[in-house]
């Protein structure tokens, strides 16, 4: 539970509040601010005067959306005014950056009067990409938003109404298909008939279910056709031919509850009352029309969701606005018009019946997660919702001719990817690099979860054919279990059943009996998944080996290196990660192998990194760091990585590199220009590779980056072997990294193809 002096707290600490805007430009020197302000500022203002539309390629209104209120609805708080509202509109800011990467200016109103709110919402045009409208009281806010869309050539959305229809609307339509109920066929109640009551009728008869087939309540029972009181225009749009009078009338014989109203309005008497297989939608916030515990105590064939996060299926709006947005900003849509709403609903339904990431999974401390009763909608924190819902959204935008820009919407869904993170945007490069060529990858740990559902991912993308080592039946339940479409995709081998295992014992006992081992060892060792796999690749039954998750890095390296070996020109394999921050990548060498490299050891680790790096499309820009800046301390380990980067200049004079240097010299520019000027990594953004001096220093700082520094890790990428092998950290259970070290190990054996060695 959350007290409340924690929720102040959390508010109040320094900076107040939740948001703060950030510059997106240098503004250091004085020729920054004249770029940024007087007098340049000049020019994009008159580009604009000249094309209006131009307003897109110089301002940030193209990913701005004004979050407007007046405070009159404000979650269960009612009519509290607007700058008591605040709070929330700042926090809808929060979500629409956190999960969309758009930005928000929060817009507090000070008006009951909605021809107002309509007049300062319609000046405020210019500023903004789309308006979403928040915590506006019913019946005002139909009108509001009704009118704007009409004089506002920007969308206009309000999420209370539209939010809930459509977050919920995807559960309806994966309800449907699981009691295999046509929603043309539901009887659906619909308790609250303000905004969010009303938005979800108009919704569910978009989506097929029949108008006549809803009966909307309120606080004063059933909306009937010739009721009188408390009636408005908008109610009497649902006003039905009917005898039902009360809620627990209209609930007899109901396929659907939907409730937006109050607390404890639902009875178990009414529960039991409904159809079988009946569908409960109980979204009154914090405590819902029923309990979760309440109606599957009644009955064991309810499918239950809330809008609480504490049960399964929670209808949480974050899974609509910010990628409903995302998508009608990216296409500059002048609306979000049903198709699009309709679209959004779809993805969302879509996306709910695809496995499950485990990172989604771990995020929310569960042991698994599936299509079914008690998954009707996907989690909020689940990355692919963006990919799917954007360009959904984008996508039926184009097809109605709200959208002024085509675009291309396999380019757009790698460019959402990118906003996931730069290790999308940089992992999409080696993505497409494999796709173009898939190989046959073998994972020794074929019957591991994460491995499983990588290599789903794998065959979505087209990226390798997989090879799974382990038992077949029960690697085949597994993929049953967790209903992955493997079943055509994948080569299980069994090592016990293998025809060519006695030929694997054979050539693995003349590789190694010179090193100590007898036959009956080497017949031992190729039963171990690791040493079977490495010999698969050697011998060319598969291209390229990944492994790793449940051994030690040396036990995983061990066998390739004895079975597979190094490359002819290099002496000794090493580990490359990329670290990747918010705006930039940072290759990092050796982290993983060597413990006290040579002068030479670390020039072959800084030749091998500058080849591995090319395949990113990056050239590299190498410094060896040291505790010293170009001899500015004498000592046998700065000597050491002084000549280590002379090494390397003489068998590679075009590449830029230099050393030794300490590492905040290496990685900001301005100590590089100001002091050292005669560097050739001078003059742009500062070193990408840095090679450090031993495995200590190496691991020390890539952990520390990754940790405290907010970086994600790729790798290790280990340079050096003869064939494609890549190993997995233990106890990494993220399927994603799987699918990263495939890509690594299909171009290795592309590579290898062309030429001998050559990247």
């Amino acid at each position: 539970m959350i007290d409340k002096e924690e929720v102040l707290n959390y508010h109040a600490r320094e900076r107040r509040g939740k948001i703060e805007v950030c510059t997106t430009k240098p503004c250091v020197t004085q020729k920054d601010l004249s770029l940024a302000y007087t007098p340049g500022v000049a020019e994009p203002c008159r580009e604009i005067h000249k094309n209006p539309d131009d307003i897109f390629k110089y301002t940030a209104k193209g990913n701005l959306v004004g979050v407007v209120s007046n405070g009159t609805a404000v979650l269960g708080l009612g009519d509290i005014g607007a700058g008591s509202g605040k709070p929330v509109m700042e926090g809808k800011g929060v979500l629409f950056k956190r999960f969309a990467d758009i930005d928000v200016f929060d817009i507090e109103v000070d008006t009951h009067d909605p021809d107002e709110m309509v007049h300062v919402v319609k000046l405020l045009e210019p500023t903004f990409g789309g308006i979403n409208l928040e915590d506006i009281k019913a019946p005002e806010c139909f009108y509001i938003e009704e009118t704007l869309k009409k004089q506002l050539n920007i969308p206009v959305f309000h999420d209370d109404q539209h939010g809930t229809a459509i977050i919920s609307g995807a559960g309806l339509l994966n309800a449907s298909e699981l009691t295999g109920k046509k929603l043309s066929d539901m009887k659906v109640v619909i308790c609250g008939a303000g905004a969010a009551g009303i938005a979800c009728a108009k919704f569910y008869v978009q989506l097929g279910v029949r108008k006549q087939s809803i009966l909307l309540c309120d606080s004063k029972g059933v909306v009937y056709a010739g009721r009188k009181e408390g009636m408005n225009p908008y109610k009497e749009l649902f006003a039905a031919e009917t005898e039902a009078r009360t809620l627990a009338d209209a609930m007899k014989g109901a396929d659907m509850f939907c409730g937006v109203s109050g607390p404890n309005l639902v009875t178990k008497d009414m529960v039991r009352s409904m159809a079988d297989n009946p569908i409960i939608f109980a979204m009154a916030n914090p405590d819902p029309e029923i309990t979760y515990d309440e109606a599957m105590a009644v009955r064991d064939d309810v499918l239950m969701a809330t809008g609480r996060s504490d049960y399964p299926n929670q209808v949480n709006n974050v899974l609509g606005f910010p990628f409903i947005f995302r998508g009608a900003l990216d296409v500059r849509a002048t609306a979000i018009n049903e198709e699009m709403k309709v679209a959004a609903a779809h993805a969302l339904a879509n996306l709910t019946r695809e496995p499950v990431p485990y990172t989604v999974i771990k995020a929310y401390r569960l042991e698994g997660l599936e299509f079914g009763r008690e998954y009707l909608i996907p989690k909020p924190f689940d990355p692919r919702v963006l990919l799917w819902e954007a360009s959904a959204v984008a996508k039926a935008a184009m097809e109605t001719g709200v959208a002024r820009v085509n675009i291309d919407i396999d380019e757009y869904k790698e460019k959402l990817e990118a906003r996931l993170g730069m290790s999308r945007k940089v992992m999409r490069v080696i993505i497409n690099k494999a796709k173009k060529q898939p190989k046959r990858v073998v994972y020794p740990e074929g019957d591991h979860v994460p491995i499983l559902k990588a290599c789903e991912i794998v065959l979505d993308e087209g990226l390798a054919h997989p090879i799974l080592l382990g038992n077949k039946k029960e690697i085949e339940s597994k993929i049953s279990e967790m209903h992955l479409n493997l079943d055509k995709g994948v080569e299980i081998i069994d090592l016990n059943t293998f025809d060519k295992l006695e030929y694997y014992v054979n050539t693995f006992y003349e590789l190694r009996r010179r090193k100590g081992v007898t036959y009956g060892e080497a017949q031992r060792f190729m039963r171990r998944r690791n040493y079977f796999g490495a010999m698969m690749v050697q011998l060319g039954d598969a291209d390229g080996l990944v492994s790793g998750l449940t051994q030690a890095y040396p036990e995983t390296i061990r066998p390739a290196l004895q079975i597979i070996g190094v490359r002819p020109d290099v002496h000794k394999v090493a580990g490359l990660y990329m670290m990747v921050l918010k705006d930039r990548v940072l290759f990092f060498a050796d982290a993983t192998v060597n413990i006290e490299p040579t002068a030479e050891d670390l020039a072959e680790i800084a030749l091998l990194c500058a080849k591995e790096v090319r395949r990113f499309d990056v050239e590299p820009r190498i410094a060896m760091l040291s505790f010293s800046n170009f001899g500015s301390t004498r000592h046998p380990l700065a000597e050491k990585v002084r000549q280590a980067t002379e090494i390397v200049k003489n068998k590679m004079p075009e590449l830029i590199i230099d050393g030794e240097m300490q590492a905040d010299t290496a990685v900001v520019p301005e100590i590089i220009d100001e002091v050292y000027s005669f560097s050739p990594l001078k003059g742009n953004e500062g070193a990408n590779v840095l090679i450090f001096p031993n495995l200590e220093a190496g691991n020390v700082a890539y952990k520390l980056l990754q940790r405290v520094g907010g970086a994600e890790s790729i790798g290790p990428i280990l340079l050096g072997m003869r064939k494609p092998v890549h190993v997995l950290q233990i106890g990494d259970f993220n399927e994603i990294d799987v699918v990263n070290m495939t890509a690594f190990a299909v171009i290795d054996a592309q590579a290898g193809e062309r030429s001998t060695f050559a990247v």
